[in-house]
C-alpha cells in the first residue's frame, strides 16, 4: 500500500503536473492565435469597407501638392484680376471693423457679425501684408487648396473611406460649379464657413471613433461650429450634418447624453438673434431673403443645376459600369440637400447663385468620385476585347480636368474682368479728374462706388456724390450704365 501511494504521489509529480503546464500552454497560445485571428478579420473588414486603408504621412503631403497643382491650374488666370465690385466694400467693412476697439460694434450689426472671421482675416492681412489684388485672390485659392485636402480627410468617415475622398477632393479642386466662391473676394465668407464646418464636421468624427472619449475632439468641434457660425449665417445647418454623422458609419450608432444639445442651442439662439435684427439687415431689409419664400422649389432648382452636367454623367456612368450601391452615394446627396437648404429662402432668383452651392459642391464631388472608382474597377468587352476600367477611369479624369479649365479660361475668366471693368473705369476718371464726381448712374451700388475712390483712387469719400438727377452733359457728371 505504501508502495502504491509513494508510485501514485509519484505519478502525480512526475506526470500529472507536466501534462497540466503543457496543456496550460496549448491554451495560451491557441487563446493568442484566436486573438490575432480575430484583429486581422476585423482589419480585413474595414479595409474592404473602406476601400483604402489610412494613408502615410508622405502619401498625404503628395496629394497636398496635386491638389495645389490642380487648383493652381484651373484659376491662375484669376490671380491678375483687380478688384470686383463688393470687393471694395469687404475692404472698407474689414478696416471699420477690423480693429479690435470696434468689435464691440461689430457684433453689434446684426449683418457683419455673421461676417466676422472674414472681416478679421482681410484686416489682419491688410496690417501684415497691405493691400492688392493679388494678396485677396492669393487668399481665397490658398482656402480653396485648404478646403480640398478637408475634403480628402474626409475619408475617415467609413461610409465614405479613403479611396473615394481621395477622388473627391482632387474633383473638388477643378470644379468649376462653385467658381464664384474662389474667384470673387468678397465670397470669402463661403470658403471660410466651409473650412470651419468642415473642421467641426472632422473632430466629430475622430471623437466618435473614440468611443466618445476624448474631450478635446468634442470641445473642438463646438470651438470651429462658432467660428462657422461667426463667418456666415449657412452654419446653422451644421447640427444636421452632425446627426447624420452621428446615425451612419462605424462609430457607435444614435445618440445619448444629450450630446448634441450644445450645438442645436448654439443654432437656435443664433437664429433668434438675426431674426431679431432682421429690421437692420439689409438682406432681409430689402427682400434678399424672406421666410417665407417657396424655399422648396429653390432648392430642387438648385440642386438640378448642380447635376446638370457632371452629376448626370456620374450617375450614367454609375449605370453603365453596373458599380454596387455605395453608402456614400446617399452622403453625398443628402449633403447637397441640407447644406443647399439656407440659401433657398433667397427670393430675387429661383436657384441659388453658383457662389452658395461651394459646400453643396462637395456632395457632387463624392457622388463623381464614387463613379470613378465605380468605372476604374469595372471592364467593358468592345468588339471582342476587354477594355480595362483603369483606361476609361484616367480618361474620364483627365477630360473632367480639361474640360472644367478651359471653361473657367474662356468663359467664366472673361465675365470677372467684365465685372470688374465698372470700378476701374470710375477709378480711372477719378485719378484723371483730380477733383468732385457727381455720379448719376452707376451699374453697382453707391457703396460700391464710394469705397472704389477711396480704395482705388486714394481719394476722400466726399469727392463723390450720388446725384441721379444731375445733368449728363456737365464735366464733373459721371454715368456709367453699362450691365456687366
Amino acid at each position: 500500500m505504501a508502495g502504491k501511494g509513494r508510485f501514485r504521489d509519484r505519478g502525480r509529480s512526475s506526470f500529472a503536473e507536466p501534462n497540466k503546464t503543457v496543456h496550460n500552454r496549448v491554451d495560451t497560445r491557441y487563446t493568442m492565435f484566436v486573438r490575432n485571428a480575430e484583429k486581422e478579420i476585423l482589419a480585413a473588414i474595414y479595409l474592404e469597407v473602406s476601400r483604402c486603408p489610412p494613408p502615410p504621412r508622405v502619401a498625404s503631403f503628395r496629394l497636398l501638392a496635386l491638389l495645389s497643382a490642380l487648383s493652381v491650374l484651373a484659376y491662375w488666370p484669376f490671380l491678375s484680376l483687380p478688384f470686383i465690385s463688393d470687393d471694395y466694400v469687404q475692404i472698407s467693412m474689414a478696416r471699420l471693423y477690423g480693429p479690435m476697439a470696434h468689435w464691440g460694434a461689430l457684433f453689434a450689426d446684426s449683418l457683419y457679425r455673421c461676417r466676422a472671421t472674414s472681416l478679421l482675416l482681410t484686416y489682419w492681412s491688410e496690417q501684415a501684408f497691405g493691400m492688392s489684388p493679388l494678396l485677396v485672390n492669393l487668399t481665397s485659392l490658398l482656402l480653396h487648396i485648404a478646403n480640398s485636402f478637408l475634403i480628402f480627410l474626409l475619408g475617415a468617415w467609413q461610409p465614405i473611406g479613403w479611396r473615394i475622398s481621395t477622388a473627391a477632393a482632387m474633383a473638388f479642386a477643378v470644379f468649376e460649379g462653385h467658381q464664384e466662391a474662389v474667384a470673387w473676394y468678397a465670397a470669402l465668407p463661403e470658403l471660410l464657413v466651409f473650412g470651419f464646418t468642415l473642421g467641426c464636421v472632422m473632430c466629430w468624427i475622430h471623437w466618435l471613433h473614440s468611443g466618445r472619449q476624448r474631450a478635446e475632439l468634442y470641445l473642438g468641434a463646438c470651438a470651429l461650429f462658432i467660428l462657422a457660425l461667426l463667418s456666415k449665417e449657412s452654419a446653422v445647418i451644421t447640427p444636421l450634418l452632425l446627426l447624420l454623422l452621428s446615425l451612419a458609419g462605424d462609430a457607435p450608432k444614435g445618440l445619448a447624453r444629450g450630446e448634441l444639445l450644445p450645438f442645436m442651442l448654439l443654432a437656435a439662439g443664433y437664429s433668434l438673434l438675426s431674426i431679431a435684427g432682421a429690421g437692420q439687415n439689409q438682406h432681409y431689409a430689402d427682400g434678399t431673403f424672406s421666410l417665407r419664400a417657396t424655399f422648396l422649389i429653390t432648392l430642387a432648382n438648385s440642386a438640378a443645376r448642380m447635376f446638370r452636367v457632371w452629376g448626370v454623367a456620374a450617375l450614367l456612368t454609375l449605370l453603365l459600369a453596373r458599380t454596387p450601391k455605395h453608402p456614400a452615394l446617399l452622403a453625398g446627396a443628402a449633403w447637397i440637400a441640407i447644406t443647399l437648404l439656407p440659401y433657398s429662402f433667397l427670393t430675387y432668383m429661383s436657384y441659388v447663385p453658383s457662389r452658395h452651392t461651394y459646400m453643396a459642391s462637395l456632395g457632387l464631388a463624392v457622388i463623381i468620385a464614387v463613379a470613378y472608382r465605380g468605372l476604374e474597377d469595372s471592364a467593358v468587352p468592345i468588339a471582342g476585347r476587354t477594355i480595362s476600367g483603369r483606361h476609361m477611369a484616367t480618361a474620364a479624369a483627365a477630360l473632367f480636368v480639361g474640360v472644367n479649365c478651359v471653361y473657367l479660361w474662356t468663359r467664366k475668366f472673361p465675365q470677372y474682368v467684365r465685372r470688374a471693368q465698372p470700378t476701374e473705369a470710375l477709378i480711372l476718371r477719378a485719378r484723371q479728374s483730380g477733383g468732385p464726381i457727381r455720379l448719376k448712374c452707376f451699374p453697382y451700388t453707391y457703396a460700391v462706388a464710394r469705397d472704389a475712390m477711396v480704395i482705388g483712387a486714394r481719394l476722400p469719400a466726399d469727392q463723390l456724390s450720388w446725384e441721379p438727377d444731375a445733368p449728363a452733359t456737365e464735366q464733373q457728371v459721371y454715368c456709367d450704365a453699362t450691365q456687366p
